[in-house]
């Protein structure tokens, strides 16, 4: 265990990023997901586009997993 404040700080740095990675993973993932279930529900990528205020070919670069 870390004694040294900057030993701390360090570690807690590297773990909040490891967080923040995993995180941001697992929205972009269901962000995607919920896109494709839309459209695959029948909206367009217009339509998606339109619920979300992105353009429509950022939503089918989101779909497509760029």
């Amino acid at each position: 265990m870390p004694t040294d404040p900057a030993q701390k700080a360090r570690k807690a740095v590297r773990e909040a990023q490891v967080r923040f990675e995993r995180d941001a993973k697992a929205v972009r993932d269901a962000r995607r997901e919920a896109f494709a279930d839309a459209q695959a529900a029948g909206l367009s990528l217009r339509e998606i586009a339109n619920e979300v205020g992105l353009h429509h070919s950022r939503v089918a670069e989101v779909i497509q997993g760029k």
